[in-house]
């Protein structure tokens, strides 16, 4: 099996007539060591039945198949979609029949549209759209356990980030929901084609059991939206108009265990959680 160096993507790029968008946040991967590493911190394997999102040209689905995985690519651009299965047929023969392409947004895609439940996602995510998509994606697939994604720098950073750290904020506490995220290692803007303006790096995560199962997680995540959207205002401040007035937030705020004067960024996503449970009812 071959992997796509400079020279097939640009080759493969001009058959296309592909000009990379920044709209799609297009940025492709023509390292072929770059790719074995993402799919050796993956873990991915021969058992594994991979969800990779936004394979481009394909660098990193040839990569996933040479594991022996089966792999679900989910791409938005009909032009790419349409030829990934040639270019797999073409550089890894022995490996077609474990791939299934979709031509579909990630953003809107439902578990039913899948051959099979994915356990792993793998995927090099444009940073506009990196957080919704994972978020999208744990919710409606239960079935994925890990991941490891490749995003932007100061995305990485974000969902990483913990309580009290000044990054730490919507993204990192929803993704703390679902699990533990990682900010494992840095990719060079050598590797990609065109070479992108901003740094970029590997994150992975590990599903966790949900913090509260006694609460729903969009009652916790109207919390947390509402904690970080005045980021400068205490808990009492900020889920004023979520609870009603300020004098409701603090009593529900008491009532979790949580210091009124408080501020979003110091709290775990088992603290939203609790002051979830107790919701003023409508």
């Amino acid at each position: 099996m071959h992997l796509l160096g400079p020279a097939e993507i640009r080759g493969l790029a001009a058959e296309l007539d592909v000009r990379p968008t920044k709209k799609l946040g297009q940025n492709f991967v023509h390292d072929p060591n770059t790719v074995r590493r993402i799919v050796e911190l993956a873990g991915v394997g021969p058992a594994d039945s991979v969800l990779e999102v936004g394979p481009g040209l394909g660098s990193l689905t040839l990569g996933l198949l040479l594991s022996g995985a089966t792999v679900s690519a989910v791409e938005i651009d009909p032009v790419l979609a349409r030829r990934l299965p040639e270019t797999v047929a073409q550089y890894a023969p022995d490996a077609a029949s474990r791939l299934t392409v979709l031509t579909r947004d990630a953003l809107r895609l439902a578990a039913d549209e899948l051959p099979a439940p994915p356990g792993v996602l793998v995927a090099n995510l444009p940073y506009n759209v990196a957080v919704p998509v994972v978020l999208h994606l744990l919710a409606e697939l239960p079935s994925l356990t890990r991941a490891l994604v490749m995003v932007q720098t100061e995305v990485a950073d974000r969902m990483a980030a913990g309580p009290g750290s000044r990054i730490y904020g919507v993204p990192s506490v929803k993704i703390a929901w679902y699990g533990r995220a990682r900010k494992v290692a840095p990719v060079p803007r050598a590797v990609f084609w065109p070479v992108p303006n901003v740094d970029s790096a590997l994150v992975s995560f590990e599903r966790a059991a949900e913090p509260v199962s006694s609460v729903d997680r969009e009652t916790v995540f109207a919390v947390v939206d509402a904690a970080f959207a005045q980021r400068r205002k205490t808990m009492r401040g900020a889920l004023a108009s979520w609870a009603g007035s300020a004098d409701r937030a603090g009593a529900v705020l008491r009532a979790a265990g949580i210091d009124p004067g408080i501020r979003g960024e110091q709290l775990t996503v088992q603290d939203f959680a609790r002051i979830a449970q107790h919701a003023p009812s409508v």
